[in-house]
């Protein structure tokens, strides 16, 4: 059974991609690789056919792996969100006690997660700690390093 994972439109369309780019163009260049490998004789001794034949496997793995993740993925239409509390697809402006300084993130699907661009997985320690809070509250929140508390102070889509 998979698991469900909410993502925008620019995310589910990013691994339908990757996963049409492996269907057709990566597995039709393995399968020229090892088409290649074994033209050039004897396989028992032929590393070139091994190291395609293993990528071939790995790649099978990385396409079985997406699929799965795109069985349990869902679209979230932003447009409906409640934005009194933290969800997946809130934008959250967060403000750190211990030094004042703001952030604002999105909470998104692990693999939707980009910190540079402002988005942080709701898997992670602070996306976890942000969820279902509301302006005001204060989630303090476990890290490597000890606790953190940030105070909510805005959510929107």
């Amino acid at each position: 059974m998979s698991q469900i994972s909410y993502y925008t439109e620019e995310g589910l369309k990013k691994l339908r991609d990757e996963l049409h780019q492996l269907k057709t163009h990566e597995r039709a260049y393995i399968s020229k690789q090892i088409a290649e490998a074994r033209d050039k004789g004897d396989l028992s001794e032929n590393a070139e056919y091994d190291a395609a034949k293993e990528a071939q496997g790995l790649l099978e793995l990385k396409i079985s792996k997406l699929e799965e993740i795109m069985s349990g993925a869902r679209l979230i239409d932003a447009s409906t969100m409640d934005t009194s509390k933290a969800l997946v697809l809130s934008k959250v402006k967060i403000k750190n006690m211990t030094t004042g300084a703001t952030m604002t993130y999105t909470l998104v699907a692990e693999n939707e997660a980009d910190l540079k661009a402002g988005k942080i997985s709701v898997d992670s320690p602070i996306g976890k700690g942000l969820l279902g809070k509301k302006v005001g509250e204060i989630a303090e929140i476990a890290i490597p390093s000890g606790k953190i508390k940030f105070e909510i102070i805005a959510i929107s889509r």
